[in-house]
């Protein structure tokens, strides 16, 4: 199970961050990312972060805004948000995959575990 946490409503240019908790044991041997989506629109990958050294992955539209990191010891998964924008308003979701080709990373369709969402408004 994944449980996000930490959304808000904020002024752009504001922060936040983001914290997805997995309850279960050997996500620190997972893939895991963060997507969000906007009303009318469909799910997007912000970022994510594999094991075995791989350095993060991150939409363009949020590179060099966002950074998104793990604490395995935890179970937790983050996600910093600086500079926000009114267009990075949308429903924020964790996801977690095992085995996942690093080239899958970003897409919504390779990922099986998902957390509920947390909304983040910036107005």
């Amino acid at each position: 199970q994944l449980v996000e946490s930490g959304g808000g409503s904020v002024q752009p240019g504001g922060s936040l961050t983001l914290t997805c908790v997995a309850s279960e044991y050997g996500y620190s041997s997972y893939c895991m990312g963060w997507f969000r989506q906007a009303p009318g629109k469909e799910r997007e990958g912000v970022a994510a972060i594999a094991t075995g050294g791989h350095s993060p992955y991150y939409a363009d539209s949020v590179k060099g805004r966002f950074t998104i990191s793990r604490d395995t010891a935890k179970n937790t998964l983050y996600l910093r948000m600086n500079s926000l924008k009114p267009e990075d308003t949308a429903m924020y979701y964790c996801a977690a995959q095992s085995g996942l080709n690093i080239r899958y990373v970003l897409q919504e369709v390779a990922y099986s575990y998902w957390g509920q969402g947390t909304q983040v408004t910036v107005s």
